[in-house]
């Protein structure tokens, strides 16, 4: 009885006081993996990741990919329609809102090319949107420029306020931000420009 009583002091000296901390602490980590993900029964997508992190017990529940992620949107006959890369991400459940991060591309079935520092993704309300500098690279031109918006299959888009290098340029956002950043872009500080001019085109 006494050696018991003297294993079971060691063995409390020896514990840590451990405070979980959900909004920083995931309840799982997994490494080098792919989702399916479908929409009314039809797979839509494709997640492949080499860490993912789920925080569901935060008060706001979100995943997070802190070395990146390489998505892929299919059509309901299982063609690639858009690719999605990008250094970080993180997904927030109850919005349905992607937000990625540093080295964003996307690739539409057109070829266009789609290259920004952060892009959001609305997949609720099925947009993309971004108010920081953004560049589009299609077969024959190239349009520059700091606001975007568009439709989940990066056809129907436009820059709010286009750059095309030759004029003198104040970098101050394009619509207001907050934590998320999921009303934007709202309501736009600058002029938007629609049609077939220089600066920027608007695809329909």
């Amino acid at each position: 009885m006494l050696l018991y009583l003297v294993s079971c002091n060691n063995k409390s000296d020896n514990l840590v006081d451990f405070k979980y901390d959900p909004e920083v602490i995931p309840t799982m980590i997994t490494d080098s993996a792919y989702q399916l993900l479908s929409d009314s029964g039809v797979t839509r997508y494709k997640i492949s990741y080499d860490v993912w992190m789920i925080f569901d017990k935060a008060k706001e529940p979100f995943q997070y990919f802190p070395e990146g992620l390489f998505l892929e949107r299919f059509t309901p006959d299982y063609t690639t329609e858009a690719t999605v890369e990008a250094d970080t991400a993180w997904y927030f459940d109850d919005k349905r809102l992607w937000k990625l991060r540093s080295n964003v591309h996307v690739e539409n079935m057109q070829g266009e090319e789609f290259s920004s520092e952060e892009l959001y993704w609305d997949m609720e309300n099925g947009r993309v949107y971004s108010d920081t500098y953004i560049e589009i690279k299609r077969k024959d031109s190239q349009l520059k420029g700091y606001g975007f918006e568009s439709n989940e299959q990066m056809t129907d888009y436009r820059i709010f306020r286009p750059h095309d290098g030759r004029l003198p340029f104040v970098d101050r956002p394009a619509v207001p931000s907050d934590s998320l950043n999921e009303n934007a872009p709202d309501n736009i500080s600058g002029p938007v420009i629609k049609g077939d001019q220089e600066a920027i085109i608007l695809m329909e």
